[in-house]
């Protein structure tokens, strides 16, 4: 196996230099990943120059490269718990931000000729369960609060599209899509490039320190001596700073893909849709150009070896689509996440001249774009709209206990799924239904 589908399909035309002595920059953005890129293009795009980037290893290698490739609104937290914590106006505009940066990537890519395989076909949420008390609850918030409109889809509409039996009714969210996140990425810092942002890969941060009014930037063979520091750095830490790093919980994720299915791929959909469904452990997956079929699902404290991906995934897949019981998996990968105890993203100043972008917890492509777009436009502009997210900033993850709990929840979770689930299956069998 290789080590990812996207990396298998990356015609990757350059290299970004190791970082080597000294040099001066305005802002200094450590991280490869969307927060740090979108960052550090949403600067040149306002004028702004001497915007230098470090990646530890290669742009696009941690979750922004390896995730399911779906580009939707929202934010890990979840609508319901977002108004709860924010009211009425604060969330929409929240919300608001993560649709606006789905069409700012959508934007990207027509403006910029980034060739990321992307599908304009809309998003799937299929009930898991029977009751569409959940899926009704959420149309009816969404609209009502967030002034957007997903679609019903019923159940013998919906097995038109996939074809499984596993599925009660769905929503359909038809301003959403999936795209290659690696050839993204890899397009975005080519346009950063172009623009003038000095990109540096192979080349960790390995010290900050405070220089007058400035800061210092040390490598293994250089240092950058910038007026601002943007850190980006996702589930990777970088040991920076301690609050940083004691902010986020990195949790693993699992994907993969099998072999071409060809014509067989309308044995199993006949949606170009990408689809997860309504489990608090859901799977998501989407059929990519070249007619394999995209898998992930599940998190972890454990960053998996891609053969035991292989098997859960696999498991996981055959619930749903039984009939791809012989098909090949040919790439499995897992990578880290970052999550917050608030399951917010961590946007803002640490402070002055020190700025943050992590913890954006499985539900990162638009809310990175969201924050690259605020953290640009207060360095640039001196916009404060990053001030809207202060009520989730840093509190600690309490580590590792908080992994602990963090995996509890989630088996927890996961149990009470599989109860509700066991429950209806009896139900159905004593009415005599499929």
């Amino acid at each position: 196996m290789t080590s990812s589908y996207y990396q298998a399909t990356l015609a990757r035309a350059g290299h970004y230099a190791e970082l080597g002595g000294r040099r001066q920059a305005r802002v200094c953005v450590i991280g490869g990943g969307f927060a740090g890129l979108n960052t550090a293009l949403g600067l040149v795009e306002r004028g702004m120059q001497d915007v230098v980037l470090l990646e530890a290893h290669a742009v696009g290698h941690g979750a922004s490269g390896r995730n399911g490739g779906f580009v939707f609104g929202g934010f890990s937290l979840g609508e319901e718990r977002l108004l709860q914590s924010s009211g009425k106006q604060r969330a929409r505009e929240l919300y608001a931000g993560t649709v606006e940066a789905v069409e700012t990537i959508r934007n990207r890519i027509r403006r910029y000729g980034i060739t990321c395989d992307d599908t304009q076909a809309g998003v799937l949420w299929a009930n898991w369960f029977d009751d569409p008390a959940v899926l009704l609850a959420r149309q009816r918030m969404l609209a009502d609060v967030y002034g957007v409109d997903w679609e019903w889809v019923d159940r013998r509409e919906l097995r038109d599209r996939l074809h499984t039996t596993r599925y009660g009714d769905a929503l359909f969210e038809p301003r959403a899509f999936h795209f290659n996140p690696l050839k993204y990425i890899t397009g975005l810092a080519a346009v950063a490039s172009a623009g003038g942002v000095a990109i540096h890969e192979h080349t960790p941060a390995v010290s900050l320190e405070r220089v007058g009014p400035g800061w210092r930037i040390g490598t293994a063979d250089g240092e950058v001596l910038s007026d601002e520091v943007v850190l980006a750095c996702g589930g990777y830490l970088a040991g920076l700073r301690r609050e940083v790093d004691a902010g986020v919980m990195p949790i693993a994720t699992y994907v993969m893909a099998t072999e071409p299915l060809g014509p067989r791929m309308q044995e199993v959909m006949s949606t170009p849709a990408a689809v997860y469904d309504t489990r608090f452990a859901f799977d998501y997956y989407r059929p990519l150009p070249d007619s394999r079929l995209l898998w992930g699902g599940r998190i972890s404290v454990r960053d998996r070896p891609p053969h035991e991906v292989e098997r859960l995934l696999r498991r996981d897949m055959l619930r749903v689509f039984p009939q791809l019981g012989d098909v090949r998996i040919e790439q499995a990968w897992s990578g880290l996440m970052s999550y917050a105890r608030h399951q917010m993203p961590q946007i803002g100043q640490v402070e002055p001249g020190l700025w943050l972008a992590q913890a954006f917890g499985g539900h990162g492509v638009a809310p990175t774009t969201f924050a690259g777009e605020l953290l640009a436009s207060a360095i640039a502009e001196g916009d404060t709209r990053w001030r809207g997210l202060a009520d989730f900033g840093l509190v600690t993850a309490a580590k590792p206990v908080g992994l602990a709990a963090a995996q509890l929840s989630y088996w927890w979770a996961q149990s009470l799924d599989a109860w509700r689930d066991w429950r209806e299956s009896r139900g159905r069998a004593a009415a005599g239904e499929d």
